[in-house]
């Protein structure tokens, strides 16, 4: 099976690419932000690649990271409904981080923004990934985390009242939350409401 392809960009078509790898050319299926990211015909890149191989098909697809991949993986072997094409139409649409937070907000009108995803496969899809989200977020992780508890209810008292005060003044509470995600990781899981806030409007301040 193939994982991984470095070669040389032959051709960049609508919904697939053409990579050369020492004279042979591989039809790699990507999404359109993998697309996008490519650079000109004849530059060198690296694909990193999921293989399926049927009786009557051998079919590569491809992404610019491994994490795009494994959400790749994740949307087509946990979401019923969810094929090849879907996969590729959210991953063109989300990129891995905004997939994960839609996930974890349970925000299915921006997942039912990829095209071809109506809201019961956006709703199966926040649904049944919720679990995973935080495995599959990469740097974001800690902060999908702490937004999944705020969503729940079960978040400490100074983190959930620091994200309060901030949407009290003005700022939405998804962009206080990743405020106040920052300013946890800089002061510490022990740090009270009035750490948190100052830490966060620092963060918001950038």
């Amino acid at each position: 099976m193939i994982g991984k392809l470095k070669g040389l960009i032959d051709e960049i078509g609508e919904d697939h690419c053409i990579i050369d790898v020492n004279g042979v050319g591989y039809v790699v299926h990507c999404s359109a932000r993998t697309l996008s990211a490519l650079d000109r015909v004849g530059t060198a890149t690296t694909l990193y690649i999921e293989t399926y191989v049927r009786e009557d098909m051998i079919r590569l697809y491809g992404f610019g990271t491994a994490l795009e991949r494994e959400w790749f993986r994740l949307l087509m072997g946990n979401v019923q409904g969810v094929g090849a094409k879907v996969a590729l139409a959210v991953l063109s649409t989300l990129s891995p981080s905004e997939l994960a937070n839609a996930i974890a907000l349970r925000d299915i009108a921006m997942v039912s923004r990829a095209p071809g995803v109506g809201k019961k496969v956006a709703e199966r899809i926040v649904t049944e990934l919720k679990s995973k989200a935080p495995a599959f977020a990469g740097e974001a992780s800690g902060t999908i985390g702490l937004k999944q508890e705020l969503g729940e209810g079960v978040a400490p008292t100074p983190v959930a009242d620091a994200v309060s005060a901030l949407a009290n003044l003005g700022y939405s509470r998804d962009i206080a939350a990743n405020a106040v995600a920052a300013g946890l990781r800089a002061a510490g899981e022990n740090a009270d409401t009035g750490a948190l806030i100052r830490l966060g409007l620092k963060e918001l301040a950038k």
